[in-house]
């Protein structure tokens, strides 16, 4: 997972000066300047400042933080103008990019994560909040210009650094915007799920990519990437084999890489890296933003929120999620994901009617914010944004849909005298793809993916509703709980819940995909069966005991139609989306090639079920 898309609109990349009115009006309107800003502990981050020309009044300060680059560095001028971000422009912001410590052009020591420490006693004692308290102290004593007001705002690990600029308590912060927020590296972003490595991500992304590499010193040059062989992902990691043929490709040098390895339960180590641990009496207003469908990081915008409202409930915190894949809201088309059409441009929308007021609402006292509620969630389906004054909604119906015989899912449970169980086969030798189509780059639309490919194997069960005789609305987490018992001693479970499109929805003209039967994913998400009790303390199963495995999905946001049925698969594998488990209660992470069993899983019919939020 190379981030491409953050390359495109965090970067926004350098040109040559266009010849269009909004290139030409910024290069007149604007002057670049770039500093090393000070630390507490010495250590100076390059910062890229592009400041109005414009004295006759005063500027608020726009800041992203990113380890993805302050680029261009020189002369050459960010093309603000091929984004949204040209709206700040015009108003006159002062557009800020930092370096974050370690990486590209900044001095220090980089660590992908770094833990927020709440305890400061000197100025030895530093992390992402203390960094931002720092730059943002510099900026507005010597930036002329400035209104004495600063915002912050990021996507993905920017998200991060935004919402560690939250936690800095810089009395001139009074708005931040953590987009796609890196949040929880164990439970749902996209190096873990429930603890289950995803390993085509995560390898993809430390070491292909190269962003754990370490650097030195400063430097304008991109890390060195892993070449792959193999263009054909499924069967390049097949061929890997167990997880410690990857590690010795990662080698010693990648710190981050290792230390998961080295830590496959939640841990102390983890604990000290999930960012909500720090948001406590959170200063300024919030907005939180996420996709329904982001590949990457769907758990940190819907589990940031929460916890604002629980642990810093006197913060003015809202929260958008549209219908996007990673980014998506921060480009000029949020149309569609794949085959799956949204009926407007969800992204425009959000743009102009959230996140542009939101800022100049606080930064520079302007317009009204009175529109914006507390939660505001597109719901695919329906295709229709929905407001709220709370996220997830008190009121939402937990309702059970059962899995039955026959393949059948209903609302209805059935009392049997013996108790009933489908069962397959789990070969780690042939794990179920989690895409189609033979492809190399993890896909983003897989989220929203046609499944008839996966319901065609004996090793993914199906269970179907009839046809519904009339809307179902769902929104906020999904609960799979499933009564399992297995052959082996370990196992991992795959929940899906599917939305089935009737027969004559016709083709999507745009891709001129068969829409007919169209099985559409709207949630997955994998449980690592050890982990069923607890994630501190992982458990071996006992073969042919039942045992409940139950987790929680991330957040859903669907309107089933009339006309249409639900589904849930169920399946033992999601591959190389996530790694495989060698059905044998082994450490996975210094497992054999030799460890890969089969095993026989067997799922209760009647006593397994998915909890809905249905909601009116």
């Amino acid at each position: 997972m190379k981030k491409l898309y953050l390359f495109v609109f965090l970067l926004i990349p350098a040109v040559s000066f266009a010849q269009n009115a909004d290139s030409a009006w910024f290069v007149n309107n604007y002057i670049k300047k770039e500093v090393m800003i000070p630390m507490r502990d010495g250590a100076k981050l390059f910062t890229s400042v592009y400041m109005p020309k414009n004295a006759s009044q005063k500027h608020p300060i726009l800041i992203t933080r990113t380890p993805y680059s302050c680029y261009p560095y020189g002369d050459a001028y960010k093309a603000y103008w091929r984004s949204f971000m040209m709206a700040y422009c015009r108003e006159g912001y002062i557009m800020v990019t930092q370096d974050i410590r370690g990486r590209w052009m900044s001095e220090g020591k980089f660590e992908v994560v770094r833990p927020f420490n709440p305890n400061k006693k000197s100025n030895k004692d530093i992390d992402e909040a203390s960094d931002t308290y720092d730059t943002i102290d510099w900026l507005v004593k010597n930036i002329k210009g400035n209104n004495g007001k600063a915002g912050v705002t990021g996507i993905s690990f920017p998200g991060f650094y935004a919402t560690m600029a939250a936690l800095s308590g810089h009395p001139a912060l009074v708005a931040v915007s953590p987009q796609a927020p890196v949040t929880d590296r164990f439970f749902g972003d996209d190096d873990h799920h429930n603890g289950v490595l995803f390993l085509m991500d995560a390898f993809d992304f430390h070491v292909g990519y190269g962003f754990s590499q370490p650097r030195p010193q400063p430097t304008k040059k991109p890390a060195k990437t892993y070449q792959f062989t193999n263009r054909d992902n499924y069967d390049y990691y097949l061929r890997m084999g167990a997880l410690p043929n990857f590690t010795r490709v990662a080698g010693d040098s990648l710190e981050f890489w290792n230390n998961m390895m080295n830590h496959p339960n939640l841990d102390a180590w983890w604990k000290a890296r999930d960012a909500r641990s720090g948001i406590k009496n959170v200063k300024p207003a919030m907005l939180v933003v996420g996709g329904l469908f982001d590949a990457e990081d769907n758990y940190g915008a819907w589990n940031t929120y929460q916890a604002l409202v629980k642990q810093s409930p006197k913060t003015s915190s809202k929260l958008v999620v549209g219908p996007w894949y990673h980014g998506q809201w921060a480009s000029s088309n949020g149309t569609h994901l794949g085959n799956i059409n949204f009926d407007s441009n969800t992204a425009t929308w959000y743009t102009q009617n959230i996140e542009i007021p939101f800022f100049n609402y606080y930064l520079l006292g302007k317009g009204s914010i009175d529109s914006i509620k507390k939660a505001t969630i597109f719901f695919s389906g329906e295709n229709k944004w929905r407001t709220f004054d709370e996220w997830p909604l008190k009121t939402a119906v937990q309702t059970p849909v059962y899995l039955r015989e026959g393949g059948k899912l209903s609302f209805q449970q059935v009392q049997t005298l013996r108790p009933a169980f489908d069962s397959y086969v789990s070969d780690p030798a042939k794990p179920v793809p989690y895409a189609e189509n033979v492809h190399f780059n993890r896909t983003r639309e897989y989220m929203t993916d046609d499944q008839r490919f996966a319901a065609r194997r004996p090793d993914v069960l199906v269970y179907e509703m009839e046809v519904l005789d009339k809307d179902i609305t769902i929104g906020g987490p999904v609960t799979a709980d499933l009564l399992v018992d297995i052959s082996g001693t370990d196992a991992d479970f795959v929940v899906k819940l599917i939305d089935v499109f009737p027969e004559d929805a016709g083709t999507n003209p745009d891709t001129k995909y068969p829409m007919g039967g169209y099985q559409m994913l709207v949630r997955g998400d994998i449980m690592r069966g050890r982990y069923r009790n607890s994630f501190e303390k992982p458990e071996a199963f006992t073969p042919g005991k039942t045992e409940h495995v139950k987790f929680t999905m991330p957040d859903v946001a669907h309107t089933f139609k009339k006309g249409h049925k639900v589904m849930v698969q169920v399946q033992s594998s999601w591959f190389p989306l996530a790694d495989r488990n060698p059905q044998q209660f082994v450490d996975i992470y210094h497992a054999k090639d030799s460890d890969f069993v089969k095993e026989t899983i067997n799922i209760y019919q009647n006593q397994s079920k998915v909890v809905l939020p249905v909601i009116e």
